[in-house]
């Protein structure tokens, strides 16, 4: 099969190689499917600097998010069959990544995708909508009426968030560096926008609330931003550290934590129960049904593009998801 494989760590520009590697053996627990479409993001751009939390052996595939049918089904798996159209997360853990004619994955990081719904944006739904429901509603619990701060908000995390945000009725502040991604933060529905390239985030929040605060951060950036974000949250706010596509995890000003009652939430699709995790969902495919979110497609590449659009995210030139 035609698979793209990390030969090396550095730049996928660099270390990033198309060709043939034997179809993947299929593990007991595990599902094979037909990739349609992959999402390309951050975490493979780490995956190809050796900076990420798994480094499977080399040479590997990565590829994370992605969207096909099932094509086998191991001899323990039941709750799946051969030919379902799924979108999840593949097994590029053990190095059996997407971007590749099939991967493998377990059921239970695959889910149920409308026919109704292109193949470009069921591959892109899952990670950013899931990590996004999982941090507003079920950890932060967002209240309409809430201020809500969206830190790199034209990303794909952040696209999600300041969707899902406004459409739980919250009033929904993005961050984003330069004009362009400003502007497509104002089209994603955030009531303002804040270009942090010429204004301070810090004092545009406190400005919009009349010094009170944001009551929720959703953080997908670290660093900085994280840090400086203690300044503009509100008594009783919490702040959901997300990602560190700044190349840091902020550090955590107690002080402040402590005077004005803030909690820190982590906050991850991953760890509920299966049955839960089918309702979380089910509730953004209704969100979907609905037109209140969509996935934020900046670009559309064939297959031999992977190298150069994972280039593209790593000198972050991508808006939304590849």
């Amino acid at each position: 099969m035609r698979a793209w494989q990390v030969t090396a760590a550095g730049e996928p520009r660099d270390v990033l190689r198309v060709g043939e590697r034997a179809v993947p053996a299929l593990p007991d627990g595990h599902v094979r499917c037909d990739v349609a479409a992959a999402g390309l993001g951050w975490p493979d751009v780490a995956m190809c600097r050796g900076t990420y939390a798994f480094r499977p052996e080399l040479p590997f595939t990565p590829g994370q998010e992605f969207t096909g049918r099932v094509a086998d089904v191991a001899h323990d798996v039941t709750e799946m069959s051969v030919g379902q159209r799924v979108a999840g997360v593949s097994s590029f853990y053990t190095g059996d990544g997407a971007f590749a004619d099939t991967t493998l994955a377990r059921p239970t990081t695959l889910y149920p995708i409308p026919d109704a719904m292109p193949d470009e944006q069921a591959a892109a739904f899952c990670i950013p909508f899931h990590t996004a429901h999982a941090a507003l509603d079920v950890r932060a619990g967002l209240q309409p009426g809430e201020t809500l701060l969206v830190h790199g908000g034209s990303g794909g995390t952040g696209s999600a968030a300041i969707q899902l945000g406004a459409a739980m009725g919250a009033f929904v502040v993005a961050a984003a560096g330069g004009a362009e991604k400003a502007a497509v933060c104002a089209d994603l529905g955030a009531d303002a926008v804040i270009d942090h390239r010429v204004e301070s985030v810090v004092d545009r929040v406190l400005e919009l609330t009349d010094g009170r605060g944001a009551d929720v951060i959703f953080d997908p950036v670290g660093g900085e931003a994280y840090e400086a974000s203690f300044r503009c949250l509100a008594s009783l706010g919490r702040i959901l550290p997300i990602g560190l596509a700044s190349g840091r995890w902020g550090n955590t000003p107690i002080g402040p934590m402590a005077l004005k009652n803030i909690s820190i939430m982590t906050a991850s699709p991953t760890g509920y129960d299966r049955p839960t995790a089918l309702a979380h969902h089910q509730a953004l495919l209704d969100h979907f049904d609905r037109g209140t979110i969509a996935p934020l497609i900046g670009e559309t590449v064939a297959f031999d593009g992977v190298s150069a659009a994972l280039q593209g995210i790593a000198d972050r030139r991508a808006i939304g998801r590849t």
